[in-house]
């Protein structure tokens, strides 16, 4: 292949350089021999066998020349041919250089003591997949490695990082050395086609995986993204029409330092000015389609051989202008052996003159080839027996299959793997037909932020479910494995995507709600306090005396508190109103139901001391009333100093009852003692219900009996409903609910009670007379 005379090239270059560089092997001039293979390894052994017999028969362990100045063999190109001829070059201990890709059988210093590996181990092209990979959001990849130990070992590797990448591989096909059975090519293509994996990574060198070239020359693995690395030369065996194929494929290479210099060389080279070159004139021939002859340059015009013709005019398909892997692999091969006789000579004092009587050293330089850097030429002193571990770099390059059968390489990024830098250049990649952009390969569609990925039943971890988030918890990212939690002064977005500040909130008088019940609590408190004040006016009225003008003082005295005491439930909370608002309400609540408690009992009484002497004339004073209403209070006063003495209510934050709010509250302590105060109050209330009831069939004039059983009916109706709703609702409801049914309760005595009564005051005064009443009562 014409693209391989440059490692001919590049030794010529380096060989060049040496010995134009006066301080690296002075007065020693290199020279070299160049012997071809053909790729094939018998042809190889006979190489070397004419390299170490001189010109004429190759007879072993004989030498036709007379002085054999040659101490170190740089090749194959590929393992295989290295092994074949490491046996016979072991023999005389020749240093044997291997330019291409590393292999694990080559290291084995017992079988192959003096080969010496230019290419990279490789030891971390894993971590660079992976990488690229993670970059891409590949997840789901299918590998297809040669079957040795090279493979095996790079198998093991990968799978190790792609599992704590949470990564996996859709299948894994070894190749074969021969497809032997009937259809086992076929049925092996079909295996990788019909995988769901868009991205396939080959590994493997040209040799190990050769069967894969053969396959490929016939079929193509379409709709497929192929990754590689530059060991495998898929172009040795596809043809032109194939190559489309490859179109886009990544390849992972070596990482290649530009060498000062080579441009300007290959522009010097001419077949004029290197007649002993008969590659050159070949590729004269090939490329620019003149054929030299010794001819005068007249005719070479003529022909179309121009002089300023160069190779730096081939194009790619034929010769790369850039510096390959293997010529860099080569180009420091050559500065290796340089450097190694360098400190060879130095070290043992010898001179040219006694390197030219005794040429054959190559024995000697082994110590000094394992010690010696081959890029920057350093001795380590300390160096052991093998060769010393250098940083991996790679490049990353994208083959292009361009019309007029142009096939180029143009690098697109870099990865340092153990520094785990990874540059790419997403803009310079020309992706494979099938892709119009950059191609997708995952098992399971991404979930998206605000869902959790859920592992699928005997599926690798690239398969999965998406999951939404529970309430309270988050996923700002793609395929997150567990939701996380937010903080208990934020809120989960509608999304689940992100944690919101939570904001504070409670029944507030600017919201309507509070503004409405503010305004009923003002309005009937007024209007109470106006009745007040329409019974003290009107207090020596006969229907003001009939109805125990002092209670009804005390009732609505106690009805304008109730209404104000909702007031405390309205507007930011702090720890004394948390105190005072249950307590308050419960004390100024048991004074009303008690003055209706003393009302009824007066007028039950009173019916029954009609009788003259009756013993229970003494029991219908207001001093009687007052002390029933002090006796009831009293005990109420001792049930809300128990519940503050022992566990009072208390300010707290209340975060979870609504999502998206901080609900400031006061959190009433002891239930317990909570339910034993509107209990009590429950208690008086039914009692009040039971007297008035059985009291309901007086004559009205001169009692109220049926206006206080309506009162206590409506009283009682509302707190009953009042206690489930309270157990059902949070947060502002919950306030909200508990005003409503304060408001409503006290405006039901307010209204049962005394509107009867102003109506008769204020419209209809002339019913408001003694005669009127003693004619009822007469009747």
């Amino acid at each position: 292949m014409l693209k391989h005379y440059q490692h001919f090239l590049t030794v010529q270059f380096a060989v060049d350089e040496i010995n134009k560089d006066p301080h690296l092997l002075p007065n020693v001039t290199l020279g070299y021999q160049l012997l071809n293979n053909f790729h094939q390894s018998d042809l190889a052994v006979e190489s070397s066998l004419i390299w170490l017999s001189g010109k004429g028969p190759t007879i072993p362990n004989y030498s036709c020349d007379r002085q054999h100045k040659s101490m170190v063999a740089i090749g194959g190109m590929s393992s295989t041919l290295s092994m074949a001829v490491a046996p016979l070059l072991g023999v005389y201990k020749v240093p044997q250089l291997s330019y291409g890709p590393f292999d694990l059988l080559l290291s084995d210093e017992s079988q192959y003591p003096y080969v010496y590996q230019l290419g990279s181990r490789e030891s971390t092209l894993h971590l660079a997949a992976v990488q690229l990979m993670l970059h891409f959001g590949w997840t789901w990849m299918g590998l297809i490695i040669s079957d040795d130990m090279r493979g095996e070992q790079f198998l093991r590797d990968l799978n190790e990082e792609m599992a704590s990448n949470a990564m996996c591989l859709a299948f894994t096909e070894k190749v074969p050395e021969n497809f032997l059975k009937e259809n086992e090519d076929i049925n092996f293509l079909s295996r990788i086609l019909q995988s769901s994996s868009n991205v396939i990574f080959i590994y493997g060198n040209t040799d190990s995986i050769k069967e894969i070239s053969h396959l490929l020359k016939y079929y193509a693995f379409s709709g497929k993204m192929l990754v590689t690395t530059s060991s495998w030369d898929f172009s040795a065996e596809a043809s032109d029409s194939m190559m489309t194929n490859f179109h886009g494929t990544l390849i992972f290479s070596q990482f290649r330092k530009k060498i000062p210099g080579f441009t300007d060389f290959l522009r010097s080279v001419h077949p004029r000015a290197n007649p002993e070159d008969i590659f050159l004139k070949t590729i004269w021939q090939v490329v620019f389609k003149c054929s030299l002859s010794e001819v005068s340059p007249v005719d070479m015009v003529r022909r179309g051989c121009h002089e300023n013709f160069s190779l730096t005019q081939v194009s790619p398909r034929y010769l790369d202008k850039n510096i390959m892997e293997k010529s860099s692999n080569i180009y420091n091969g050559v500065y290796l052996f340089a450097h190694a006789l360098h400190h060879m000579l130095q070290t043992e004092g010898k001179d040219v003159s006694e390197l030219a009587a005794n040429p054959l050293l190559s024995w000697k330089l082994h110590q000094f080839l394992k010690c010696v850097n081959p890029v920057t030429g350093i001795k380590d002193e300390l160096c052991g027996d093998g060769p010393s571990m250098t940083a991996e770099k790679y490049d990353i390059l994208n083959f292009r299959s361009l019309p007029d059968s142009i096939r180029t390489q143009v690098k697109v990024g870099e990865v340092i793997p153990h520094e785990k830098e990874l540059r790419i250049y997403e803009e310079d990649i020309d992706w494979p037909e099938d892709f119009p952009q950059i191609p997708s390969s995952t098992c399971s569609v991404a979930c998206g932020p605000g869902y959790r990925t859920q592992s699928l039943e005997g599926q690798p971890i690239c398969c999965f479910d998406c999951t939404i988030c529970p309430d309270g918890k988050i996923s700002n990212k793609s395929n997150a494995k567990e939701c996380m939690q937010c903080p208990e002064d934020q809120y989960t977005t509608k999304e689940k995507d992100r944690c919101l500040p939570k904001t504070v909130t409670y029944l507030a008088y600017e919201e309507t709600l509070g503004m409405i019940l503010a305004f009923a609590a003002l309005c009937f408190s007024i209007l109470t306090t106006f009745v007040l004040g329409v019974f003290v006016m009107y207090r020596d009225t006969p229907i003001v005396k009939a109805n125990n003008r002092s209670l009804s003082y005390v009732l609505l005295t106690s009805l304008t508190l109730c209404f104000l005491s909702s007031l405390l439930f309205i507007g930011r909370p702090t720890p004394a109103i948390c105190l005072l608002r249950q307590t308050t309400f419960a004390i100024v609540f048991t004074v009303a139901i008690a003055s209706i408690l003393a009302k009824t009992i007066t007028v039950v009484l009173a019916f029954r001391a009609t009788q003259p002497g009756s013993k229970l004339r003494r029991w219908l004073g207001t001093s009687v009333s007052y002390f029933l209403i002090f006796i009831c209070t009293f005990i109420q006063m001792c049930l809300c100093g128990i519940w503050l003495g022992t566990y009072p209510p208390f300010l707290e934050m209340d975060r979870h009852s609504e999502a998206s709010f901080i609900i400031f509250q006061c959190n009433e302590g002891s239930l317990v003692t909570f339910y034993c105060v509107l209990g009590y109050m429950g208690f008086l209330a039914f009692v009040s219900f039971t007297l008035a009831f059985l009291a309901r069939n007086l004559p009205d004039t001169f009692n109220e009996a049926k206006y206080l059983t309506f009162s206590m009916l409506v009283f009682c109706s509302v707190w009953i409903a009042f206690l489930p709703a309270y157990q059902s609702t949070k947060g502002k409801a919950m306030v909200a609910m508990e005003i409503f049914s304060i408001v409503v309760s006290s405006a039901g005595i307010l209204i049962c009670i005394f509107a009867p009564k102003c109506y008769i005051i204020l419209l209809r005064a002339d019913r408001n007379t003694l005669e009127i009443l003693k004619n009822k009562a007469n009747s």
